[in-house]
Parts: structure tokens; sequence; C-alpha cells
């Protein structure tokens, strides 16, 4: 395991684990790794911690997680490993139980068999999963009965899908992932809501197999990706999920298909962007080009010829796409056939941050495969959902309201599939007569066919937006701090006043301390997440939990203090009413002081000073991050901290005020400027 994960069992940060290494001289060795970032023996980590009273036990799925990531032939191995176990408890439950009574010798040799029997059964020849011999399973002994042992506890696909999860996570920068919320909105596009038949769905480019664990109703599941690890991943994530007929396949689907002959129900696919060299040369009389040979440049229109060559004629595929593909000079010809034929139905332009990579506006193409016979449609809908997140796209990610731009393509989507066309809402959707865009470029991007929202809705609210300001400027100066002129009035400074540290604080019970960033959203109650900018901007839980496996929360209570712990930059949060309930997010840190012993406001006021983040605080290459536990705070009596609090409070709400007025400003300056422009004010 590496410091990193060190940090995690005892719940501190990676500065604290680097201080243990240098004063304690009986700190576990490394035993692998390099010596920018050595590993250490989970068994020997955990010992010491436990005798220095720094961990009482380690949590079952953290073990699990730990023994992934430090299996001698690879985490993806040891994932594989592990699913295979996993698929052989749900498929034969009732014979792990002797399996798992045999000595760890006899189970390694009997253990092939098994495995062996179960994967041909549930995969199918073909598959990418190879059956573990006796050799390779032999370091997995451990990873198997804990991995066991933690689907008796959760289940075995949320028991998959936590070390699946964490695996991703832990290497972010070597996988490109389409998140929940977009593979979920494809998914509903792609397999419809009336018709509750099993689907045969293919995805192509199947990667982990996200888009593929996002269908409702499957009746067969086929997949295939360049890589084999990905493609024994995705065969064994989809077998532990759904019992549907899976066949899963490694190779390169443009290349190399494995499924020529099929026609799907439906095709999902989040294919590789910008390819140059994804077979130009090779297959340029491919019978699959039937809109016409995709230049070199136009790798995605390749892998959209290649999904609806997949379709039965009526069926539907839905493609993530780069934005790009829809104004290319390059790929007019193609796009316009895709018109004329009405095999494009729509393009749906999504939130910067939706997807990777996470700074543009991806798109997504819902396409059809024309029924022979069949006239084509007339129109082509349109719609733009960047108006569903607030801010800049570099953390966009984490506060789009998915909820809505899911409401929002599918209402558009919906009566268009069902008639043809639908009435325009400005500024998100439009049906548009196909003739209008066959000219010289054939640019399909949403954002340049609509018609604008009425800007500002006119006078009227401009009106009201100038009211607002004007009183949110008086309550300003009402709130404005007084002037420290008297010298009576100024304090006495630092010197001679006794301090402690938030982390001396905490040993002492006065205050309790979690770390965000872990947790997923219960099915039935999703939950919102405080998020570092939501603290940093003083704004409402903007964020969502993620799906996966049963992971509880740390949620707020009102007087918590919130601090982010990476940028820089002082800010602090007391809990209220607005947050209250909310789940801490990642890269915040939480304290919650005791009321009987701490202030919140006092807390959070001083935690803010500048002095006290600048001596707290690391820095690395491209970051700064705030060592919580450093900060500094005064020792003072209840009474005097409340005094402070009520100050801290004060500037609080000034700061508040000071927010709003700019934000009403923003609002009516630039309302004032669109009005002028389309006539809606005048002059």
């Amino acid at each position: 395991m590496t410091a990193a994960g060190i940090a995690r069992l005892a719940g501190v940060g990676r500065a604290a684990v680097s201080n243990w290494r240098r004063r304690h001289a009986d700190f576990p060795k490394p035993v692998g790794g390099t010596e920018a970032s050595p590993s250490f023996a989970l068994v020997e980590v955990e010992q010491w911690l436990r005798d220095q009273g720094k961990l009482a036990e380690v949590p079952l799925r953290e073990r699990v997680w730990q023994q992934v990531a430090g299996h001698p032939a690879g985490a993806v191995t040891a994932l594989v490993h592990a699913g295979c176990a996993l698929l052989l408890v749900r498929e034969r439950s009732a014979a792990w139980p002797a399996l798992a009574e045999l000595p760890d010798e006899r189970l390694v040799e009997v253990l092939p068999v098994a495995l062996e029997e179960t994967l041909g059964e549930r995969l199918g020849h073909g598959r990418p999963v190879l059956t573990p011999t006796s050799t390779a399973l032999a370091a997995s002994v451990p990873l198997l009965r804990g991995a066991a042992e933690l689907a008796a506890e959760t289940g075995v696909r949320a028991a998959f899908e936590f070390l699946l999860g964490r695996h991703l996570d832990a290497n972010p920068r070597q996988y490109t992932l389409t998140p929940p919320g977009p593979a979920a909105l494809m998914a509903a596009l792609a397999t419809g809501a009336d018709d509750d038949a099993p689907l045969t769905v293919l995805d192509p480019a199947s990667g982990t197999g996200s888009l593929l664990t996002a269908v409702e109703r499957p009746g067969a599941f086929c997949g295939q990706d360049a890589d084999p690890d990905l493609a024994a991943l995705t065969a064994l994530r989809l077998a532990l999920a759904t019992d549907a007929d899976i066949r899963v396949r490694s190779g390169d689907s443009l290349r190399a298909d494995a499924f020529p002959s099929l026609a799907a129900d439906a095709v999902l696919c989040h294919p590789p962007f910008n390819e140059r060299n994804w077979g130009h040369d090779e297959l340029a009389y491919d019978p699959r080009w039937e809109y016409g040979f995709p230049a070199r440049t136009e790798s995605e229109l390749a892998w959209v010829q290649h999904a609806l060559a997949r379709l039965r004629p009526g069926g539907t595929a839905v493609l993530l796409m780069p934005p790009a593909a829809a104004s290319r000079r390059s790929g007019r010809r193609i796009r316009a056939d895709l018109l004329r034929r009405g095999a494009l139905r729509a393009v749906v332009a999504l939130p910067a941050g939706a997807a990777p990579p996470y700074g543009i506006p991806l798109h997504l193409w819902v396409l059809r495969r024309p029924v022979p016979g069949e006239r084509p449609p007339a129109e082509l809908l349109l719609v733009d959902t960047a108006s569903e997140h607030a801010g800049p796209a570099r953390d966009a990610r984490d506060r789009i309201d998915w909820p809505s731009v899911h409401t929002a393509v599918l209402d558009a989507w919906t009566p268009f599939d069902r008639d043809g066309g639908v009435a325009a809402t400005p500024g998100v959707s439009r049906s548009l007569p196909v003739v209008e865009l066959l000219d010289d470029d054939v640019d399909l991007a949403p954002a340049r066919r609509l018609p604008p929202p009425a800007a500002a809705e006119g006078a009227a609210q401009l009106a009201g937006v100038r009211e607002s300001l004007t009183e949110t400027l008086r309550r300003t100066c009402e709130l404005t701090p007084p002037p420290v002129t008297d010298p009576a009035d100024a304090g006495t400074g630092p010197v001679g006043r006794p301090t402690t540290t938030v982390g001396e604080l905490a040993r002492a019970g006065a205050l309790v301390l979690r770390a965000g960033g872990t947790g997923t959203t219960p099915a039935a109650s999703p939950i919102a997440v405080l998020t570092d900018h939501d603290v940093l901007a003083a704004q409402p839980p903007s964020g969502t939990l993620p799906d996966g496996p049963p992971e509880e929360p740390v949620l707020l209570a009102a007087g918590d203090v919130v601090v982010p712990v990476l940028g820089g930059g002082a800010a602090v949060r007391v809990v209220d009413a607005s947050a209250e309930g909310a789940a801490l997010g990642r890269n915040l840190q939480l304290l919650r002081p005791d009321p009987a012993a701490l202030d919140p406001w006092f807390l959070a006021g001083f935690l803010r000073a500048t002095a006290n983040n600048r001596q707290a605080s690391s820095y690395a290459s491209t970051a700064t991050r705030l060592d919580v536990r450093r900060l500094q705070l005064p020792r003072l009596p209840l009474a005097e901290q409340r005094g402070f609090g009520a100050r801290f409070r004060a500037l609080a709400e000034f700061e508040e005020a000071l927010r709003q007025t700019s934000r009403l400003g923003d609002q009516l300056v630039q309302g004032l400027y669109d009005g002028l422009a389309d006539g809606t004010v005048a002059p």
C-alpha cells in the first residue's frame, strides 16, 4: 500500500504519514515502489497503527481494496481474479462455502475447474476472461476470501463495483470514462420507455461497461473493446449485474468487428475522439460506409456509420461526440447524407463538464437505421442544455443538474420521436426542417440554430432587478463594519495569548474532524452534496453523490464548520439550514465543535485568518493543501468566544451582502446590454 492508502486508513493527510516516517524509527520500512512513491506491507502498517493507537480496526472493504492495489501481478489482474470468484459466488452460492473451508493449497487446485465451468456457462466461447491457473491464483487467495466476505455484506455486484470504482478513481488518466449522468441519458434515448421487451444492446467501444450497465431492460449485451483488460472487466461487471445473455469480445471494432452479422435493437457508444490511426487506409472499401467514406480526420463519423450498420431497421443508436464533429467541413458530405436519408434524428449539446474531456460541451447524436420503404423524416431535433450548470467548465462536472438535463432532453425527444416535430423552446430546443440545414456547411451545432432566449424577460424584470439592487446596496451600507479610530478599540495583539491547534482540540474531544468525498447515493432518496465550489461561492449544496455500492456519506448538521483543503484560499463556512442534511463533498474537512466548549463562529473566524492558513499550508508543484489540524486559535472562555463569534458572524453577513450586490449588478448590466441589443429595452 502507498502513503496515500496509509493516510486513508488512519483518516489523516499524507503530510502526517510523512511525519510518522521521519519521527518514528519503528515505522514499517518500504517493501516496494520507488524512493519518491514507496509502498508498504499492509499487515505491518496495520499493526503499527494499532500499536500507536491510531487505528481500531481496518474496515473489510479497505482491507480488500489494499489487497487489490498491492497485488504482485497488478490491480487489473487482481480485479479479474476477484470478479471471477464473485461470479462463482453468484452463480453457485451453495458450492462456495465448501470451497471456502478448504486450505489455501487445496483451494487453488480445485478453483480453476469450478471457474472454468462458471465462466463458460455465463460468458460463452470467445470470452475475454481466461480461467486463472492454480499458479496465478496462489497470490490471490487472501483477496478471493476477502472479496467473498465483502460480497456477503454488500452483495456480489456492489462488492465488485466498489473495487472497480476505487481502481478507476486511483487511475483517472488511464481510462476514459462515461459518468453515470450522460450514460443514463444515452440509455434512455436509445431504449425508450414504452416497450418492456428485452433488448439486444451493443457497445462497440465498451471501455469499462458504463454505458451497458445503464440499460434497464437488457435481453442481450454485446460489447467489444480494443483493450483486452477492459473487455474482461466489462464482461465480469455485466455478468455480476444482470442475468442477460453476455457476449463481450476484445479487439478493434473498426478493423476486426466481432459482430459482423448483428442486428441490435440499440447501440450505445462513447468512441475515442480525434483518432488518426483508425483504419482509414485499409478500410477504404468497407461496406459499412453507406453514407460516405470518412476522412482520416473524421474517425467519429466512422464510428457513427459502424453503429448504424449494426442496428436492425428502426433501431436507435446514441453516440457521445465532440462538438467539432457537427461542424467540421471535412465531414459535411457525410452529415448531409445522414440528414437526407433520415439516419440522424437529433443533436443534443450537453453542459461542459458532462464527460471527458471536461472542458468542452460534448454532443449526443441520436441516430436511427432507416426502414426500407419508409419516407425519411422531414425535421431534425436540436437541443442545448448548456444552461443546466453555472460557473467555469473546469469544475462544472460536480454541479450539473442531471435531473434537469434529463427532463429537458426527454421532454423534447419524446414528442419529437412520436410526432416528427416539436414546438420551439427558445434557447433550449427546436425541430428544424432538414432542407434548411443542407447548406454549404451543414453545421448542426445546436447553439447556432436555436432561437435565443428572451433577454432578461424584458424591461419589467430589469426594473425588479434594479429595485433589489437598490435595497441590497442600502443593507450593505448598514452592515459595513465601523472604522477603528479610537486606540482603545484596537486589539491587544497576540502577545501572551495562549493558543491551541485544531488537532489538539480534536484529541481533547472539543471537536470532531471528518473528511469528505466518500459515500454513494441511495436510490430512493438522493442526497445533495456541499462541494468546495459551494463553500467558496457561498451557495447552497449543488453536487450529487455518485452511484455505486452502499457507502455512508458524512452528513452536515447545523453549527458544523466546513473548510476547503485545496487551493490555498481562506474560506470557511458555518453550516446553516440551507446546507443542513447535505453530504460533505470531496476536498472538504468538517469540524463539528462541542457547543459546550467551542462557539462555531469563533472557530470559523480564526480558521479563516490569512496568517493561520499560511502556516498550516503545504505546497506541491501544482496545488496548495491545508492541514486543518495545524490551524491555531486562542484559548478563551466560552463567553469571550461568543463575543468574537458575534463579530465574525456580522462580517459574514456583510460579505454575503457584497456578493449579492455584485450578482445583482452583473445581472442588471448584462440584461441592459441584451435588452438594448435585441430591442426589448428602449434606448
